[in-house]
Order: structure tokens, then C-alpha cells, then sequence
């Protein structure tokens, strides 16, 4: 390997057992093992436990903000709301299927007051809030949706796409099966009919 291959490997490795165990559960010699690699080494990339775990949070953060769902941009630029709705919803559930060690990681990071935690909430969070809250302002000024505070309403549809995930993903709850198309489709046309003003 590389240095940047060995790197990446290491970073990898670190998610699924900081997922499994925590920061502070994780030690730099089951991080070492886990790559396969010794103690010294993993110290040659990463002088500290703290500074893989900022390498972790920091390159999923550059994925995240790398990427633009076609899809959703042409539903926002047609002000196609339920393409729209239902295209969100697919990606935050397919985030939470494709990615439960990230997620158990960041659930771990909260609860131990982590610091990067803050950074991924700011960078990831915030950003995802501000692009969903000035599709629902712009729909309530032209009297689509009723009017109510944008961010409420852009959590109250975030909260139920993503509980469902959380659900799935880390209590292995099937309750409602797999088919996440029609989960989200019933999703979006819960939120829309409540959205929506009487003439719309």
C-alpha cells in the first residue's frame, strides 16, 4: 500500500470499530489490529486516537459536500414538490441503510460530547436544513404551502424519514418490510396534504 492507501484503510477500519465501541471504548491497539498494522505505524499517520477520529468526521465530510443529486436539483428548479419530497426521502434513507457504522459513529460521538460531532452537525446538518427550509420558504411565498416557521416543517419531514431509518438501521426493526419506495412515497404524501393550502 500507499501511504494515502494505507491511510484511507485505517480511517475505514476506525469508523466500524468506533461505531462498535466508541471513542473513548476504542483502543489504538485494537485500531492497530484491526488494520492489521502495529501501534507505531498507525502513530506514523495519526499521532493521536483524537486525530483519526477528526480524519473520520473531516472525509465524510468532503463526500457529503462533493455531491449533487441530479435528480433533486432538477425537482427544485421545476418546484416539482412531491419529485421532490420523495427524491430527499430516498437519499436519507438510503444514507441510513448505506451508511450505519457512520451513523452509530456520530450517535456514539453526540453522546460522548465529542467535539466533531459539532463540526459534522455544522458542515452536514446546517447546510442540508438551509437548502431544504429555502425550498419550503419559496413554496409558502407563492402560496403552495401554508405558512408556518420553514424549519419546523423541514424537520417535521426529516424527523419521520429519518426515525424510520434509525429504526431499521439500528434496532433492525422490519416492522413495514422493505419496500422503502412506498414508505417514502406515504411519507411525502402525509406531509404534502398537510402542507399544501386549500387552493394549491
Amino acid at each position: 500500500m500507499t501511504a494515502e492507501e494505507r491511510k484511507a484503510a485505517i480511517v475505514q477500519a476506525a469508523v466500524k470499530l468506533f461505531s462498535e465501541k466508541g471513542f473513548r471504548g476504542a483502543t489504538t491497539r485494537e485500531l492497530a489490529a484491526a488494520v492489521g498494522v502495529t501501534e507505531p505505524i498507525l502513530y506514523q499517520h495519526f499521532g493521536t486516537k483524537r486525530d483519526l477520529y477528526s480524519a473520520i468526521i473531516e472525509s465524510s465530510c468532503r463526500v457529503q459536500e462533493g455531491q449533487t443529486d441530479p435528480q433533486l436539483e432538477q425537482a427544485r428548479l421545476a418546484e416539482d414538490d412531491r419529485a421532490f419530497f420523495t427524491r430527499l426521502g430516498e437519499l436519507l434513507l438510503g444514507w441510513h441503510a448505506e451508511q450505519p457504522h457512520m451513523l452509530r459513529l456520530l450517535l456514539f460521538s453526540a453522546l460522548e460530547g465529542h467535539e466533531y460531532s459539532e463540526l459534522f452537525f455544522e458542515r452536514q446538518i446546517v447546510t442540508y436544513y438551509r437548502v431544504l427550509t429555502e425550498y419550503l420558504e419559496g413554496r409558502m411565498k407563492k402560496k403552495v404551502f401554508r405558512q408556518m416557521d420553514p424549519l419546523l416543517a423541514a424537520r417535521a419531514f426529516t424527523g419521520m424519514v429519518a426515525h424510520h431509518g434509525m429504526v431499521v438501521t439500528i434496532y433492525q426493526n422490519h416492522d413495514l418490510g422493505g419496500r422503502s419506495a412506498e414508505i417514502v412515497a406515504e411519507f411525502v404524501r402525509i406531509f404534502l396534504d398537510g402542507m399544501r393550502t386549500k387552493t394549491a
